[in-house]
C-alpha cells in the first residue's frame, strides 16, 4: 500500500511541466519509520474481497455524484437534497470495466458541469502589453460564477465513517478535491479517536500504519493542490473553480495547526507553489542564442516583459477571483515575479560577453521593467503601487552588472584607441599624406574620435544612472591614461627616418594640436572624477610638450651650424651661413602659423630666446678680434642682421620684446670708440641686470680692446653700474645668465701689480 500510494504522489508531481517541486510541498513518505526498521504494510492491503466490492460501490457512487457541494440556488438538486451524504455508496457495479468507465464519464462529468472543458481555439494576434484588454461577456459570467461559489462555499459535512485510503487518492487523483478532503479529515478524526482511547505504551501497529496513510494522503494532497496551483496561470479557465477549493483547503488547515499530525507551511508553499509555475513560465521565453541573433539579449528581455504583463493581466482578471481577499493573490503574483525575473537575469548574466548586451540588461532593470512597458502598464492599474513596480535585487548583483560592463567598456575602449593608431598608420603615415587644415590649424582626427567615443559612452550610462555614469567615466579616463605614450611610441618608431623633413614637423604640430584638443574635451569631466582627469591630463601635457621640445630641438640642430659661424673672420664677407639661418627661420615660422594659438605663442618664445642667446653667445667666444678699424664694419653687420631676425620675430609675434634691445646695444659698444665704451654701459645694465664682467670682456676682445688700463676702467664702470641697479633692474629679463662667456686667459699679461687694485670681481 505504501508503495502504492508513494508511486502516485511521484506520478503525480511529475506530471506538471516537468518543474521540480519545491521541497515542502513534497513530504518524506516514510516519515514515520525508524532507521532500520521494516516499512509497515497498511491495513489497506489486508482488507478482503468484501472490501474491494465496497470500494467499486463507492466509486460508482462518486461518478453519479457532481463532487461540488455549496450553497448556490443554481447549483441545487433535489435528488442531492434526499440523499444523507454527498458519498453515500449505491448498488456495486457489475464488472471492472463499469468502474472505469465510471471513473472516465465521473471525471468529464465534473468538468462539464464546472464549464472547465476547454475549447481549441485560433491563436490571436500577440498585442501590445501596455493596452488593457476588457474580458469578454464569457469571461465575465465564469468570474461571477467563481465569485459565487468563492462567496458561498462552506465545506460539506464530514462523513462518519471514512472512505478507504485508496479511495481517497483516487478522488485526489480525479481532482475531486472536495470529497477527497472531507474523507481525509473524516480519516483524521478516526485517528485522532482511536490514539485517545490508548494509552502511550499502547500503540497498535494498525494505528501506526494509519498514521503513515494520512501522512502519504496530505503529501499526495498537497503535490496534487501543487500541481493544480503552479499551473493555474498557464490554464486558468481549468482551474478557477479548483482553485476555489485549494483556498478553503488552506484554510481549513491553517484552523487545524494545533491537532495533532497537521501538516505546517499551506499558506508558505502555497506560495512556492506559484513562484515555480511564475519560473516554469520565464524558462519558457524564447531566447536566441549570440550566434543565431546578435540582438538575443535585447529581443528575449521584450518577450520577458511582455510574458510578465500578459501573465499578470490573467492573474487580475481570471484567477483573483478564485481566492479571499486575504490571500492577496496579485500581490504574491507580482512578489513572485520580480524573485523569479531576478533569478533569470542573473542565469542570462553569466552568457553576456558583450558591451550592448550588459547595457540592455542594466536598462531592463532600471528603467524598462518599471516603467509603463511592463510593470507601469495601464493593464496592471490600480491594483500595482507605484512602490511595487521596481524589480528588487541585491545590491551586490547590480553592482556586479556594472562594474562587469565597465570592464567590458574598457576593453573595447582600448581595442578602440589601438584602432586609432592603426589608422593613423595606414591613411596617413604610409601614404605619407600632409595634415588636413582646419580652421587653420594643423589637425587630426584623433581628438574627435576620442572624445565622441568617451562621450557616446558616457550619455549612454548616465541614461541608466549617475553612479553608472561615474563608473563610465572614471574607466575611460583610466584607459584613456595610457594611450598618450602608447601613441608616441608609434609614431616615434615610424617618423624617425623622415626627420629633418617637412612633413615630420606638420605631422608634430598636428598632433600637438589634437591632443591639447583633446585635454581641453576632457575638461568636462573635472567634477565627475578629478583624480582620474588630473593624470589623464599629466600624461597629454608630457606628450605635447615632448612633441614640441622635438621640433624645436629639430630647428635647434638645424640651425646651429650656421649660428656658429657668425662673428667670425670668415663672417665679415661671407654671408651664406646667416641667409640660411633666415630662411630655417621663415620656415619654422610658416609651421607655427597652423599651431593652435595657446601653444603656439609659447613655441614661438622658445624660437625666439634660443636664437638671440645663440647669436649673442658668438661674441662671448672669443673666436675673433677686431683690429684695424673693422669694429665699425662689425657693428654696422651685426645691426643690419639683427634687424633682419627682430622682424621675423615680430611677424611670428613673438612676446618677448625686452629681447630686442640688446643687439643694437651691444652693436653700439662694438662701433664706438674706446673712450665712449663707458657711456653706452648704462642701458645695457639697465635692460639685462644679469651681465657680468666676463661677458663684457669677451665683448671688448671682440672690440679689440683685450688688455690695459681701459679695458678695466670700462669693467670697473660696469660694477659700479651693477651695484646701482641692483635692486632696480628686471630679474625675469635673464639673458646673460643663460650664456656661458669665455674666460681670457692673457687679459693680465705685462700688467703691473698696482694696477690690480683696479680690478673688480666677476659679479
Amino acid at each position: 500500500m505504501h508503495g502504492q500510494m508513494a508511486e502516485t504522489t511521484k506520478e503525480e508531481v511529475d506530471a506538471g511541466n516537468e518543474v521540480n517541486d519545491p521541497s515542502e510541498w513534497v513530504e518524506d513518505a516514510t516519515k514515520g519509520s525508524k532507521n532500520g526498521e521494516e516499512q509497515m504494510d497498511s491495513p489497506v492491503k489486508e482488507k478482503s474481497p468484501g472490501f474491494r466490492m465496497s470500494f467499486r460501490e463507492s466509486l460508482k457512487a462518486v461518478s453519479k455524484k457532481s463532487p461540488i457541494v455549496f450553497k448556490s440556488k443554481k447549483s441545487e438538486n433535489t435528488d442531492d437534497q434526499s440523499s444523507n451524504s454527498p458519498l453515500r455508496p449505491p448498488q456495486s457495479p457489475n464488472s471492472a470495466v463499469e468502474i472505469t468507465g465510471s471513473l472516465v464519464k465521473r471525471g468529464a462529468s465534473i468538468r462539464q458541469s464546472l464549464g472547465l472543458v476547454t475549447k481549441q481555439k485560433k491563436q490571436e494576434p500577440l498585442r501590445p502589453v501596455t493596452e488593457a484588454m476588457a474580458p469578454s461577456e464569457e469571461q465575465t459570467e465564469v468570474v461571477d460564477t467563481v465569485l459565487e461559489l468563492r462567496d458561498t462555499y462552506t465545506l460539506p459535512e464530514i462523513p462518519t465513517t471514512p472512505l478507504s485510503v485508496m479511495e481517497i487518492n483516487k478522488l485526489m487523483e480525479m481532482e475531486a478535491l472536495e470529497e477527497a478532503y472531507v474523507n481525509l479529515l473524516s480519516l483524521r478524526l478516526e485517528f485522532q479517536k482511536e490514539h485517545q482511547a490508548l494509552d502511550q505504551e499502547d500503540y497498535p501497529i494498525e494505528l501506526v500504519n494509519k498514521e503513515k496513510d494520512l501522512s502519504l494522503l496530505y503529501s499526495t494532497l498537497r503535490n496534487k493542490m501543487f500541481v493544480i496551483v503552479r499551473n493555474s496561470n498557464a490554464l486558468p479557465s481549468r482551474n478557477k473553480d479548483l482553485l476555489v477549493y485549494v483556498a478553503h483547503i488552506i484554510l481549513e488547515e491553517e484552523k487545524r495547526q494545533g491537532e495533532p499530525g497537521a501538516m505546517q507551511g499551506w499558506r508558505e508553499a502555497w506560495r512556492d507553489a506559484i513562484l515555480n509555475g511564475v519560473q516554469d513560465t520565464l524558462k519558457k521565453v524564447h531566447l536566441d542564442s549570440h550566434e543565431q541573433n546578435a540582438s538575443w539579449l535585447a529581443v528575449h528581455l521584450g518577450l520577458l516583459g511582455k510574458v510578465v504583463v500578459e501573465d499578470l493581466e490573467r492573474v487580475k482578471t481570471e484567477l483573483q477571483s478564485s481566492y479571499p481577499e486575504d490571500f492577496n493573490v496579485f500581490e504574491t503574483y507580482v512578489s513572485c515575479y520580480h524573485e523569479a525575473v531576478g533569478e533569470h537575469l542573473k542565469r542570462l548574466l553569466e552568457k553576456v560577453t558583450e558591451l550592448k548586451d550588459y547595457y540592455a540588461l542594466l536598462e531592463f532593470i532600471i528603467h524598462r521593467y518599471p516603467s509603463e512597458k511592463v510593470m507601469g502598464s495601464s493593464s496592471l492599474q490600480p491594483e500595482l503601487k507605484e512602490d511595487q513596480r521596481v524589480l528588487t535585487l541585491d545590491n551586490d548583483f547590480l553592482n556586479q552588472i556594472k562594474d562587469k560592463y565597465c570592464s567590458r567598456l574598457q576593453a573595447d575602449m582600448k581595442t578602440s584607441l589601438n584602432r586609432i593608431i592603426e589608422l593613423e598608420n595606414e591613411e596617413m603615415w604610409k601614404e605619407k599624406r600632409k595634415p588636413v587644415i582646419d580652421e587653420g590649424i594643423y589637425s587630426s582626427h584623433i581628438d574627435m574620435d576620442i572624445w565622441t567615443n568617451i562621450k557616446g559612452h558616457v550619455q549612454g550610462s548616465r541614461r541608466i544612472d549617475v553612479n553608472l555614469e561615474q563608473k563610465v567615466v572614471r574607466s575611460c579616463l583610466e584607459e584613456l591614461k595610457t594611450f598618450p605614450k602608447r601613441f608616441e611610441s608609434a609614431f616615434v618608431e615610424w617618423s624617425s627616418p623622415l626627420s629633418n623633413s617637412s612633413l615630420w614637423a606638420e605631422y608634430h604640430i598636428s598632433y600637438i594640436n589634437s591632443f591639447s584638443a583633446l585635454k581641453e574635451h576632457m575638461e568636462g569631466y573635472r567634477d565627475t572624477c578629478p583624480i582620474q582627469l588630473g593624470l589623464v591630463q599629466n600624461e597629454i601635457d608630457g606628450l605635447t610638450i615632448r612633441l614640441s621640445q622635438a621640433v624645436m630641438e629639430d630647428f635647434k640642430t638645424d640651425v646651429k651650424p650656421f649660428l656658429r659661424r657668425q662673428m667670425t673672420g670668415k663672417w665679415f664677407s661671407f654671408d651664406e651661413d646667416f641667409s640660411q639661418l633666415i630662411s630655417r627661420t621663415k620656415t619654422l615660422s610658416d609651421q607655427s602659423k597652423y599651431m593652435t594659438p595657446k601653444l603656439k605663442q609659447a613655441f614661438v618664445n622658445k624660437a625666439h630666446f634660443f636664437v638671440v642667446k645663440e647669436y649673442v653667445s658668438q661674441l662671448m667666444k672669443n673666436n675673433y678680434s677686431c683690429k684695424n678699424r673693422k669694429n665699425e664694419t662689425a657693428a654696422t653687420k651685426i645691426t643690419n642682421q639683427w634687424e633682419e631676425l627682430k622682424e621675423i620675430f615680430q611677424d611670428m609675434n613673438s612676446t618677448l620684446d625686452w629681447l630686442h634691445p640688446v643687439g643694437n646695444q651691444l652693436s653700439m659698444i662694438i662701433g664706438c670708440k674706446k673712450s665712449d665704451v663707458k657711456q653706452h654701459l648704462q642701458p645695457l645694465v639697465n635692460n639685462y641686470p644679469d651681465i657680468r664682467k666676463g661677458h663684457l670682456s669677451a665683448v671688448l676682445y671682440f672690440r679689440g680692446i683685450i688688455r690695459g688700463r681701459e679695458k678695466h676702467i670700462i669693467l670697473q664702470r660696469l660694477a659700479e653700474l651693477k651695484q646701482r641697479t641692483e635692486n632696480t633692474g628686471n630679474r625675469e629679463q635673464a639673458l646673460f645668465s643663460e650664456i656661458q662667456a669665455a674666460v681670457n686667459t692673457d687679459c693680465l699679461t705685462g700688467t703691473p701689480f698696482s694696477c690690480l687694485s683696479f680690478i673688480v670681481p666677476d659679479s
